[in-house]
């Protein structure tokens, strides 16, 4: 591993814009993008970043294949099904797709060829038709995805080809992809899958003349670890709709085919995430004239992120008069929430020394929550994804708090578990996997806030927005607060 040194920050005294919440609760506030080349530019100017000798492929991934995250957005259409050329393994990784859209088994529509050894050596192309067939007449839907596996690209599998040779004789239309393994993780999976959905969003026949109504699409909300990612789902489709705008195609969750096939009447594009998206929006841009927009600032974590990204929303639809009693009430509730409950919770997390082990969606709003609203200091920031279209954003936030934290992007479970054996730090934040990590470490205290979660979560809580701020509080307040009980008393 290279030398890491430990750039720590010092809470600065004075106070924040929206620093109401410590002004009033506690005691005073506190104050990279594109691929190859244009990446390795990125990295050289984020001067904190660390890096990791001999660790170019992993050997202990955080993250799923790229059939998972294609999975990921299947899932989240109706009307579609899935046929994997895989082993009967695979199936599992197309199972943990659906369950984390929490689809019914009984609306699954997925089928698997079961290749076995035999397949692998002498071929399967008649076995996937088969397949295919069967298929066609037992789902009965309108799109049919046809996913090749790393057994169909060891083998050298033509999926686009079979697909095209029996068309004429499928009801649904077929969607050929491939997802080997070295085709990349679930997040690429993802962007595979957005992708194959482009060619059925109809283009507006007529132009529209005046103002443009307010219409959006939103996209890759599945992309959060929040355990119940929904639930920010629908902070997002409640915000808009009290505000006047339509959603028109979520890409996807409990999206219909036809909802999909209209998502060229939208005016602007959202993305939910900093993992994956933009390459999505940025070809609907080109191909159906829909700008993206709020992809130059955080999404909304904590109150200040949450103001920022409603005013930027409001501004860009004009409507600045319309947001500012949500603003005024959710401030408010912050507020009166932590006044109550949590009065003497926020001072001493001062100057905690955190590591952060997240995604971009929800790590980059972090940064800022932690450090402003909780006067923490986020000595070291490890992203699940290489996050290249949204490190600008998490740049642009380290330089305006001040902060020289250490970032790793793309980290695996080998390289979170090193980061924080070599960082001095009090506390971690991240999912159940961090906490056992820092158990072993002898870090005391771990929140287990992200997914995969050791909590039960029988209610749907967001994590966007101001309710989103104390739901994440209430985690680790809870999870601090269990650091310090006594593990020897025995209650009889």
């Amino acid at each position: 591993m290279a030398e890491v040194a430990t750039g720590k920050a010092e809470a600065v005294t004075g106070c924040t814009k929206h620093g109401i919440v410590l002004a009033e609760v506690a005691t005073g506030c506190v104050k990279r993008i594109y691929h190859s080349q244009a990446l390795e530019k990125q990295e050289e100017k984020m001067s904190a970043e660390t890096t990791f000798d001999n660790c170019n492929h992993s050997k202990d991934p955080v993250v799923g294949c790229a059939l998972e995250g294609i999975a990921t957005t299947v899932a989240g259409i109706k009307d579609v099904s899935i046929v994997i050329q895989s082993p009967q393994g695979c199936a599992s990784t197309v199972a943990a797709g659906y369950d984390a859209h929490e689809v019914d088994f009984t609306k699954r529509k997925v089928a698997c060829t079961r290749l076995f050894e035999s397949d692998i050596v002498m071929g399967a192309s008649d076995k996937l038709k088969g397949m295919i067939k069967e298929a066609d007449q037992s789902f009965d839907s309108k799109v049919m995805f046809v996913v090749g596996t790393c057994a169909a690209d060891i083998i050298g599998e033509d999926i686009a080809g079979l697909c095209n040779q029996l068309q004429p004789d499928i009801k649904a239309k077929l969607v050929p992809l491939m997802a080997g393994g070295f085709r990349g993780n679930a997040y690429d999976g993802l962007e595979m899958g957005l992708e194959a959905l482009l060619p059925f969003i109809k283009k507006r026949q007529t132009k529209r003349r005046g103002r443009k109504p307010r219409i959006v699409n939103i996209i890759a909300p599945q992309a959060n670890l929040n355990p119940t990612w929904w639930a920010d789902l629908e902070w997002v489709k409640q915000t808009l709709k009290s505000l006047r705008i339509k959603v028109q195609t979520v890409f996807s969750h409990n999206t219909s085919f036809e909802e999909l096939e209209l998502a060229g009447e939208a005016t602007a594009n959202i993305v939910l995430s900093h993992d994956v998206g933009y390459k999505f929006a940025r070809k609907m841009q080109q191909t159906h004239d829909i700008p993206l927009i709020l992809d130059d600032i955080p999404l909304p974590i904590g109150v200040n992120n949450t103001t920022r990204w409603l005013k930027a929303l409001a501004a860009h639809f004009k409507i600045d008069e319309k947001v500012e009693p949500i603003i005024k009430q959710g401030e408010e509730m912050v507020v009166d929430t932590l006044r109550k409950r949590a009065l003497m919770i926020i001072p001493r997390y001062r100057n905690c020394r955190i590591a952060v082990s997240a995604d971009g969606t929800l790590g980059i709003g972090l940064v800022r929550m932690l450090f402003e609203e909780l006067e923490m200091i986020p000595e070291v920031l490890l992203f699940r994804s290489a996050m290249p279209d949204s490190r600008s954003i998490l740049e642009r936030e380290l330089h305006s708090l001040g902060l020289t934290s250490r970032v790793i992007f793309s980290a695996d479970g080998y390289q979170v578990k090193q980061t924080l054996e070599e960082f001095d730090v009090d506390a971690v934040i991240g999912s159940a996997w961090e906490k056992y990590m820092a158990e072993e470490l002898g870090i005391k205290i771990a929140f287990d806030v992200f997914s995969p979660t050791n909590r039960e979560t029988y209610v749907d809580k967001p994590y966007f927005g101001y309710e989103g701020m104390i739901n994440i509080m209430e985690v680790i307040a809870n999870d601090w607060d269990r650091a310090f009980r006594s593990k020897e008393i025995h209650w009889t």
